[in-house]
């Protein structure tokens, strides 16, 4: 690679973690806001206009609060525990395309951190790294409800990932490819996987939500049980880093989904517009940069409609008891994925047959 190409990824991969932090930072704002208006509150209205500088406010408050360790803790593992779940946090966007490619200067400049063949188990490989960043701060305290918390949070992380591999094999199946890029490529305009595989998506969605510790799944950090789980005994910026982890993460997931399943930068008359884009600026760069940057627009439209359903179903649905939860996960979604596995195979092999 050119060093040319290596500036353009080198900003490109700035400016997304910029963006991925961006984001998770006022995830909080928002999340308080879509409470207030569901609660018929008013939320954060004091720092700034409209309450913006809120997320800045908690932030300075965090740094400034007294960093403190437990004195019967591991002392090395506490502070390694929020580190592994921040890192591994934002590891998980590298593979994600936000948008298609961009022609600069006669390069193909395409949107996407890293392009591997094998992205979606890069994903899960990365994804799953996440829950010993929550184990290992839980253990590492040295209080039971965080250990009862990691144990929670180890059980349910497992349980339900088998559940969210096995609904993407039908994914796989159609689409041929571990590559995110293919994948979305695949997509083009509105053949989007959703049409095929409503079922893949309803169980990846709901293990979406047991993978982030998201209401109704969070119970490795129910506070009516365990106080605060697995980062109870953590304040300061620790506690902020688990905290911000787990926006990240909603993030990470709001963008798989819309990459697998709602056709990633794709967007509806997307290939009809190029052309009349190209018939009437007589030029197919500028055509082809402007329907990429109005796909990376649709990208993240599709990204913040996942984060506000998140924030939603958070304060509507009540949590699952913790029988309720394993039970749901392998007694009825792990049957589930495999159904559809072969009802997509039948399909597949009809499709083969008739056409």
């Amino acid at each position: 690679m050119e060093s040319v190409d290596l500036i353009y990824k080198a900003i490109y991969i700035l400016v997304i973690f910029g963006i991925t932090l961006l984001i998770a930072t006022y995830s909080t704002y928002f999340e308080r806001k879509i409470a207030a208006f569901i609660q018929d509150r008013v939320g954060p209205n004091r720092a700034g206009p409209a309450g913006l500088l809120q997320p800045l406010a908690d932030a300075g408050k965090l740094f400034f609060k007294e960093d403190f360790i437990p004195a019967k803790s591991n002392k090395a593992l506490f502070i390694i525990g929020p580190g592994i779940a921040m890192l591994v946090a934002t590891m998980s966007s590298a593979v994600i395309p936000f948008g298609d490619r961009l022609l600069i200067d006669g390069r193909e400049v395409f949107l996407q951190a890293i392009e591997v063949n094998i992205g979606v188990l890069y994903i899960f490989g990365v994804v799953s790294l996440g829950v010993y960043g929550l184990m290992i701060g839980g253990w590492a305290s040295n209080n039971k409800f965080s250990l009862l918390g990691a144990i929670r949070a180890a059980s349910q992380n497992i349980s339900y990932e088998l559940a969210m591999g096995l609904s993407l094999i039908a994914i796989l199946m159609m689409t041929g490819s571990l590559s995110l890029r293919e994948i979305a490529a695949q997509q083009a305009g509105f053949n989007w996987n959703i049409w095929y595989q409503p079922l893949g998506f309803v169980i990846f969605l709901v293990c979406a939500f047991a993978e982030c510790n998201r209401t109704p799944f969070d119970l490795p950090e129910s506070e009516a049980e365990l106080i605060g789980g697995y980062h109870t005994e953590y304040g300061s910026m620790k506690l902020g880093m688990y905290l911000f982890a787990e926006y990240i993460n909603i993030f990470v997931a709001s963008a798989v989904m819309s990459t697998l399943y709602f056709g990633a930068y794709n967007f509806p008359f997307m290939l009809e517009l190029e052309a009349w884009l190209v018939d009437a600026t007589g030029s197919v760069v500028t055509a082809n940069n402007i329907v990429t940057l109005l796909g990376v627009v649709a990208m993240f439209a599709k990204i913040f409609l996942f984060i506000f359903f998140f924030m939603w179903v958070r304060w509507t649905l009540p949590r699952f008891r913790y029988d309720q939860l394993m039970k749901l996960g392998w007694q009825i979604l792990i049957p589930l994925a495999i159904l559809n596995i072969i009802l997509t195979g039948g399909g597949i092999l009809l499709k083969d047959y008739l056409f």
